[in-house]
């Protein structure tokens, strides 16, 4: 537990985010990096054999008992549906196709988004490059909580319901925060996620439908995965912004909790970010960094000092330019 007493606001800021300078440091010392600026070829198996391993289960489970559907729904379907999330955050970041051929990245988003049942890929991929531009940035970066979040959410009951309903919030949150106007890849990603559902609901029925669903909230949620929502960028040591977690459910996720290798190298695909923290080791290996994404969430809900608010915000000045 804490000894100090709960936030009652951010950490405002007034310096710039680590991370770009540290790039510049790390690339003058070690160029070699640079090499690993290129398309992962392998993430287009891998996603295409997710999304045929998802259609399998809304096949399998369409006549199962509903208490065997939300079992595999939580045990099965909620680990997939988190990780094809993080590997839409990769497509994200063009390491997919490459950078040349962004659109590709996109249609294959929409691709890679069909089994989560909800439209996300195309909205998230807009307001993702926000959050690696202006990292904190009040009014800009979505990820950081709502005031009525830190408000709120500030007892170990009340911080365990927030995690639950964290998909509910980083729905909302945006429209909240940074509302922005709907693009034409957006109305296509809905459509397309809409006829997809359409056409299992009509294939399977309802179970495949609850258990398409039901995962997509579950794995979202109270879910071991879910730690790396609070791991990447909550401050449980002041003055640290991003944290890195080098945990086995890396495997799971992309090496997303590779974070501060990611955030100094948005360029890089998860497969190579181990590298890159081998090659410029004296930068990683000393930064606070996590091996329990199970523990950051049980620290988060028992450490009084650890809320909603524990995150760094910037004022931004300047031109600001959004996707």
């Amino acid at each position: 537990m804490g000894n100090t007493v709960a936030r009652e606001d951010f950490e405002w800021v007034y310096t710039d985010q680590p991370h770009a300078d540290r790039r510049k440091e790390i690339l003058a010392k070690h160029p070699e990096i640079k090499a690993l600026m290129k398309p992962d070829y392998n993430l287009i198996w891998v996603v295409v054999l997710m999304v045929l391993a998802q259609l399998t289960a809304f096949y399998l489970v369409k006549d199962l008992d509903w208490k065997w559907v939300v079992f595999w729904a939580y045990v099965f379907g909620s680990c997939i549906s988190h990780s094809m999330t993080l590997a839409i955050h990769e497509i994200s970041h063009n390491s997919a196709f490459g950078n040349s051929k962004a659109m590709w990245n996109r249609w294959f988003g929409i691709f890679a988004n069909l089994p989560l049942g909800l439209p996300y890929s195309i909205s998230f991929k807009r307001y993702h490059m926000d959050h690696h531009r202006y990292l904190g940035g009040d009014g800009i970066d979505v990820d950081i909580p709502t005031n009525f979040e830190g408000w709120f959410f500030c007892t170990p009951f009340r911080k365990f319901m927030w995690i639950v309903l964290q998909p509910f919030f980083y729905a909302i949150r945006p429209l909240c925060i940074n509302p922005k106007p709907i693009t034409r890849l957006e109305v296509i990603n809905l459509l397309a996620q809409l006829s997809f559902d359409v056409v299992i609901y009509y294939l399977w029925g309802v179970k495949s439908i609850f258990y398409m669903l039901a995962g997509s909230v579950l794995g979202l949620g109270l879910h071991p995965i879910s730690g790396h929502f609070i791991a990447e960028h909550y401050m449980f040591l002041k003055g640290h912004e991003t944290y890195s977690y080098y945990g086995p459910l890396n495997l799971l996720t992309f090496n997303v909790g590779y974070h501060n290798e990611h955030h100094d190298f948005p360029n890089i695909p998860g497969k190579s970010l181990p590298l890159v923290k081998k090659i410029a080791a004296e930068y990683y290996d000393n930064l606070p960094q996590y091996n329990s994404w199970i523990k950051v969430l049980y620290d988060f809900v028992m450490d009084d000092t650890i809320s909603p608010y524990s995150r760094m915000k910037r004022q931004l000045k300047g031109e600001v330019k959004q996707d």
